[in-house]
């Protein structure tokens, strides 16, 4: 599959291509409970909703990011957002059956934030199991790789207890929405482990 837009679709919830439609949604879903987005880049507001649009728009135009809105299957209500972004397409040689093949060999997920009372639905769950599919079965990416900020012991948790591997501390790594340099943790995720997540990832949504 190539990069045209595309919707993955689960049984709670679909992730829709990001679209300026969605902001009003996105302004909506952050302003339940902004207490919760200390670490993380939400928007506040429709017109930081806007902007928070245009700019992942720009990276997508770019080639660098796939971004998403998170909306409920049952009524379309806008959750939150998510998206690939560092993209990464790989020198492969000429003759080597990955030469040209058009896709991304690597990347990250990230920018994923919900509204509070969605935190603790299936609606993450199912999202991250959504997206790592797509990467590793239509895409057949070799490594996923997230991070978080190194103060945020509920994303750890999380990444934790999907199987994805810790790597370490990147010191100064990204600005955080506190306008201070971040330490980031880093874990990732390879093919040959992604069997064994998706187990876990359907297991923690079987039991939702």
């Amino acid at each position: 599959m190539g990069m045209e837009d595309f919707v993955l679709q689960g049984r709670h919830v679909r992730l829709e291509p990001l679209e300026q439609r969605h902001a009003v949604g996105l302004a909506a879903a952050a302003a339940i409970d902004p207490s919760l987005y200390r670490w993380s880049p939400v928007p506040q507001g429709d017109a930081e909703a806007v902007r928070y649009v245009e700019t992942a728009l720009a990276c997508k135009n770019a080639g660098s990011a796939v971004p998403f809105a998170i909306v409920r299957e049952t009524d379309g209500l806008v959750l939150g957002s998510t998206r690939y972004f560092d993209l990464e397409r790989w020198a492969w040689p000429e003759g080597h059956p990955s030469h040209g093949r058009g896709v991304p060999d690597a990347g990250e997920i990230g920018y994923s934030w919900l509204s509070g009372p969605a935190i603790r639905t299936a609606a993450n769950t199912e999202s991250k199991l959504l997206m790592l599919a797509h990467a590793f079965e239509a895409w057949q990416v070799l490594r996923i790789c997230l991070h978080t900020d190194v103060r945020n012991q509920r994303s750890r948790a999380a990444l934790e207890r999907i199987g994805a591997k810790f790597e370490g501390i990147l010191r100064a790594h990204r600005i955080a929405p506190d306008a201070t340099a971040r330490d980031s943790v880093r874990v990732s995720i390879v093919a040959a482990e992604w069997p064994a997540v998706k187990q876990r990832l359907l297991g923690l949504l079987n039991r939702v």
